[in-house]
């Protein structure tokens, strides 16, 4: 079974940063970020691939970064210039053949 560690929600106002991280108990192809804020469906954050190509929604691009550390099968968001549109819970993912894996949910709120 993969096991996640996720760390880095919290609450912080308009215009701060947080770093979320996700670090897996094994390597994955794909590792990401959902998210789902209230009243809102589930939504990709951002992913990234073992090779390094990423992808954004576009709600988020300029603002946040995906990165990984293959070594230690973790995966980073960097959330810059946040909003209180980006309060939601985030969701780790990592995706490894066919199968995807889910971490913890953690809380970012965007508040002042």
């Amino acid at each position: 079974q993969v096991q996640f560690v996720v760390s880095g929600g919290g609450l912080v106002q308009p215009g701060g940063s947080l770093r979320l991280s996700c670090a897996a108990s094994k390597s994955m192809y794909t590792m990401g970020w959902y998210r789902q804020a209230p009243g809102k469906q589930r939504e990709l954050v951002a992913a990234i691939t073992s090779d390094g190509s990423t992808n954004y929604a576009d709600s988020v691009k300029g603002r946040f970064a995906i990165s990984r550390d293959n070594a230690r099968n973790t995966v980073y968001l960097h959330m810059n210039s946040l909003k209180p549109e980006d309060t939601a819970v985030y969701y780790c993912h990592g995706d490894l053949g066919s199968d995807r894996y889910w971490g913890q949910g953690t809380q970012v709120t965007v508040s002042s």
